[in-house]
């Protein structure tokens, strides 16, 4: 019998092709450009909802893996299609790290609701999971590059500033309402196919 250490740090059959599958949709999603939607100055993203739906399926380490190729993407999309505040997207702090923060704030959010009904427990963690991209890659903008942000669009540090809000406020809305419909649909349709 192999102690629990061991089989955490393995992955099952199906892990490895749940990771597989959505790590395809992000690599096709990003290669299209289909995950990404411009928003200037910034691309609105759909990218997280792989994300979201491996951690909840099949816990966080396997969300965390679909992530880091969400965020490895980022880094690809902002050397092959730059617009002027690209340079921020290839520090790993901004593009990678609240996309691996999905999963788990996605997985465990879903672990700590404990309602009866597994639709608003996906449907909240899928929400959670959204924000956390957005509020992650906004956040270390903001804390890490406001100024070189301002300078690049030619704004002012106050005027970027109310931009970095607004921007959340435009995408971290609709993309966490996405979210929640595309999560809860596809999870429960999986769940049903495992059944039987």
């Amino acid at each position: 019998m192999e102690r629990g250490l061991r089989t955490t740090t393995r992955f099952n059959t199906r892990q490895i092709t749940t990771i597989g599958m959505l790590s395809a949709i992000s690599i096709v999603l990003g290669v299209t450009g289909l995950g990404f939607i411009p928003i200037p100055p910034v691309k609105a993203t759909i990218m997280h909802i792989p994300v979201i739906i491996g951690a909840i399926l099949e816990g966080p380490v396997v969300g965390a893996m679909v992530g880091l190729i969400f965020g490895i993407f980022s880094i690809v999309q902002a050397i092959t299609t730059p617009t002027p505040v690209s340079f921020i997207f290839l520090n790993p702090l901004v593009s990678v790290l609240p996309r691996v923060l999905i999963a788990l704030t996605s997985y465990y959010t879903y672990k700590a609701i404990k309602t009866n009904f597994k639709v608003l427990n996906m449907s909240v963690a899928a929400a959670i999971g959204s924000l956390t991209n957005t509020c992650g890659v906004l956040g270390m903008i903001y804390l890490l590059y406001l100024e070189p942000y301002a300078k690049a669009l030619h704004l002012s540090t106050s005027a970027a500033q109310k931009g970095i809000i607004t921007i959340a406020a435009a995408n971290g809305i609709p993309e966490a309402i996405i979210s929640t419909i595309i999560t809860v649909s596809v999870v429960t349709a999986v769940n049903k196919i495992r059944r039987k």
